[in-house]
């Protein structure tokens, strides 16, 4: 199912790529510079990471993957320690072992924020369990000057009330950011504005999710 999925957003986008001719609007808008090796992961398992990873395939930026990596995935670097797949367990190398070997830290970690109940119990996950993974790896990342982009792609679909599942992935993850990209939608309330203004983070809002191929290019120099 989830390369079914993939599969799907792929055509979406390459299709809307041939559609529309775009460019992010990020005039006034300071967009960061990060570094590879890059390694991608959900906050709150929801299928918005299936989107995440096609941009950056997308925007040709190798990554590693990861759905529920646990800090000492982090630590083993590039490869994440030979793990593999399982039920409920997604494993993707897709790093370019020529310029970085395994073992190699990972520079930059890129979070798509989006809760979903069944993502969650699939990989055997509550609420609970999700928000304390994310708390230790950004606590990992921070010590070690792992840069951090939040990504929410999901639109008002990915968002709630105060308190509210996708609310929490919210709390967990931007205001820690070193980087901060949303979609409109994501963002009709003002939220991610808001965090981003009081923790001084960097923040790019685009249209579509579409817009977000180009910025990657720009975020990780790729011409």
């Amino acid at each position: 199912m989830k390369q079914l999925n993939k599969f799907l957003i792929t055509i979406v986008i390459v299709y809307g790529t041939l559609l529309l001719i775009f460019s992010p609007d990020i005039s006034g808008q300071t967009v960061p510079e990060a570094k590879l090796p890059v390694l991608t992961t959900s906050a709150g398992q929801s299928a918005d990471i299936n989107t995440l990873n096609v941009i950056l395939e997308q925007a040709g930026v190798k990554y590693d993957y990861c759905d529920v990596p646990t800090v000492e995935m982090i630590k083993s670097g590039v490869g994440l320690g030979g793990k593999k797949s399982k039920e409920g367990f997604h494993v993707e190398i897709k790093t370019d072992l020529k310029k970085f070997k395994k073992g190699t830290p990972y520079k930059t970690i890129v979070f798509a924020i989006g809760a979903s109940l069944k993502g969650m119990g699939a990989s055997g996950l509550t609420v609970d369990d999700e928000l304390k993974r994310l708390k230790e790896i950004i606590q990992y990342c921070k010590k070690n000057k792992i840069f951090i982009i939040a990504v929410h792609a999901g639109g008002e679909s990915k968002r709630g009330a105060p308190g509210s599942d996708n609310e929490k992935m919210i709390d967990a993850v931007a205001p820690f950011s070193d980087y901060i990209i949303v979609i409109k939608d994501s963002n009709k309330d003002g939220r991610f504005s808001k965090i981003a203004k009081e923790k001084n983070i960097p923040f790019t809002e685009v249209k579509y999710a579409l817009n977000i191929v180009d910025l990657m290019k720009k975020v990780f120099s790729v011409k």
